[in-house]
């Protein structure tokens, strides 16, 4: 489970059409809803990028897709790590003529 969000989602989806609807600066959008304009640049971008506005960035989908993908490689590294201690450890048992 992830850590709870400082900003709910709607405030975010409202400030990200603030700023595209408006034409105002982050600055001024994030002073007049409260917000840290750091977020809400983050925000603007991640949004620039789920519309296909910037070619430059990850998606939303792509970048869950890369952690899933992030996560299956360690696991599997993992799995192949123990299997192939278990094939040495094996072949030393059946081998009486190598050196333990």
């Amino acid at each position: 489970m992830g850590a709870p969000r400082k900003y709910p989602l709607e405030l975010k989806e409202r400030a990200v059409r603030l700023v595209f609807e408006s034409g105002r600066p982050v600055r001024q959008v994030a002073r007049d809803l409260g917000v840290h304009h750091e977020a809400l640049r983050l925000w603007v971008r991640q949004a620039e990028a789920d519309t296909g506005r910037r070619r430059d960035l990850l998606t939303t989908d792509e970048r869950e897709e890369l952690k899933r993908l992030r996560q299956e490689n360690v696991e599997l590294r993992r799995a192949n790590a123990i299997l192939k201690d278990a094939s040495v450890y094996f072949a030393q048992e059946l081998d009486p003529t190598r050196r333990r």
